[in-house]
């Protein structure tokens, strides 16, 4: 049996092929998990896409941007470094270096160095960097409302949230 994924979501790409055995059943997903697998990724990206939508429509940056906006915020110090953010928001490293560069070139980042050579560096949110993720925020809270929440009762978020808390 053959099974081909593709996943696409906003700054990467997926793209699976498995083949499956059938003298391995023990180490392939049944029909029910394939078809929740696959479920799982359509609706994401389906969500992703019509969150960006309404970012473009607001006239608002990718949501990229928020993402790397909204660790800065909540951080602890205001301030993480530039691998704390890949952690944090999964974008990979050299995407992030160009996020980094144009969130700072549009005055919404800062960088400062905390070594004496002058290698380690903070990425700090600016006010007007906060001001932007409190305005993304507005338009994203309603997104996820409008096309997540609204088809959920609070049990099935509830019950959606523990499933998915067994990945962490």
């Amino acid at each position: 049996m053959q099974l081909h994924i593709i996943v696409v979501a906003p700054g990467f790409k997926i793209d699976v092929d498995a083949y499956m055995n059938e003298k391995q059943n023990d180490a392939t997903p049944s029909d029910a998990v394939t078809d929740a697998w696959i479920g799982l990724m359509r609706a994401q990206q389906r969500l992703l896409g019509q969150i960006e939508a309404d970012l473009k429509s607001a006239g608002l940056p990718p949501l990229s941007w928020y993402d790397v906006l909204w660790e800065l915020v909540r951080s602890p110090q205001g301030r993480l470094r530039p691998f704390e953010i890949e952690e944090r928001t999964m974008l990979a490293q050299y995407n992030l270096s160009r996020l980094i560069d144009r969130l700072e070139k549009a005055g919404l980042v800062q960088r400062e160095t905390f070594d004496q050579d002058g290698r380690g560096q903070w990425v700090v949110a600016t006010e007007d960097g906060r001001s932007l993720q409190k305005r993304m925020w507005q338009v994203y809270a309603k997104a996820i409302e409008d096309n997540f929440g609204a088809k959920l009762s609070e049990a099935d978020a509830a019950a959606l949230t523990s499933l998915l808390a067994r990945f962490s």
